[in-house]
């Protein structure tokens, strides 16, 4: 009998379509698909970088609480719409971009001065909208190069400039991921794994270009461990012991995995959510500042706010839904 496990097929591309890619991998040994789909999905969430705004200064504005002669938005909605660009860095130090407009105008991402290394891959995406002829809208942004989401107080723990306003940073450019095992027949065996990978990116990055790094990531990480040598006897028992808890080590990972996810979700502030700006200031009367304090509301709950009725309950339970999340039930 061959003891040996058969190694899976390369990657396939399934299709492609703008910033959304479909992949499989075939003949992976049982229990194998969720081992690797598992460790490569935490991978491409956690460790593929990418570039955001990290501060802003805007002329004429002391703080974020301010509003400017002639701009329709206030500073707040500003910012979040600058938080909202999105870019492809091709250097690691950061860059200063700059916007001057004037006049009665709406003002988008394409007005915005970038030097050769920075390139803005959403350039519809509106700043502010001027309402006077004489208004004017002059804004100083940094973009940095980093991993995840990192808060503002982490970023800049220096004491603020006047004038300067950090910005929490979502650097990563994944949108979303997602991976599906399903069994599959290789020779006489019918439960061997065939992996699907679903990776869409912000287009800074390609979905086929994010796999490659994940899996080229962990081949580095197992590359530096490996060496540990024991002596046979041991080094056999506890292939063993690996051997048979490969199942049950996958299953509670992936629980894991999912646990930590929902707890990094409940982090994410409202303002980041894409609400309106009505229903986002409704929630912020009411002391409701993340995604996790949402969801610790009922139906019954959001309605007795002011400012929150059916057209606002209805957004909210279509933005928490791209979050695979529902209100708290009765």
């Amino acid at each position: 009998m061959d003891y040996e496990i058969l190694l899976p097929s390369k990657t396939k591309i399934v299709s492609e379509e703008g910033n959304k890619g479909v992949y499989e991998i075939e003949g992976l040994y049982a229990g194998y698909g969720y081992t690797l789909g598992n460790s490569l999905r935490r991978i491409i969430l956690s460790s593929i970088p990418g570039a955001a705004v990290t501060s802003v200064k805007i002329e004429g504005v002391p703080h974020e609480f301010s509003t400017i002669k002639g701009v329709k938005e206030d500073v707040i909605n500003i910012i979040l719409n600058i938080k909202r660009l999105r870019f492809k860095l091709l250097s690691d130090e950061p860059q200063t971009l700059t916007l001057a407009a004037k006049g009665e105008k709406t003002v988008t991402a394409k007005d915005i001065q970038t030097p050769s290394q920075v390139e803005i891959m959403n350039k519809e995406q509106v700043i502010a909208t001027l309402t006077d002829k004489s208004a004017s809208l002059n804004i100083e942004m940094v973009v940095e190069k980093g991993l995840g989401y990192v808060s503002r107080e982490a970023l800049h723990k220096e004491k603020v400039d006047v004038g300067t306003i950090y910005l929490d940073a979502v650097f990563t450019p994944i949108r979303r991921v997602n991976y599906e095992v399903e069994d599959m027949r290789v020779g006489d065996r019918t439960d061997y794994n065939r992996l699907r990978f679903i990776i869409e990116t912000d287009g800074s990055i390609s979905p086929k270009e994010t796999l490659e790094k994940a899996i080229e990531i962990m081949i580095k990480h197992l590359k530096a461990i490996l060496g540990f040598r024991k002596e046979d006897e041991e080094l056999e028992k506890e292939l063993e012991e690996i051997k048979g808890s490969l199942d049950e080590a996958a299953e509670a990972a992936e629980k894991e995995e999912e646990a930590e996810e929902e707890e990094d979700i409940s982090k994410i502030k409202i303002e980041d959510i894409n609400l309106s700006s009505r229903t986002q200031n409704a929630l912020a009367e009411a002391g409701i500042r993340t995604i996790g304090g949402l969801m610790r509301k009922k139906e019954k709950d959001l309605r007795a706010i002011e400012g929150i009725g059916d057209k606002a309950i209805n957004e909210i339970k279509r933005v928490l839904g791209n979050y695979g999340l529902i209100l708290r039930q009765e």
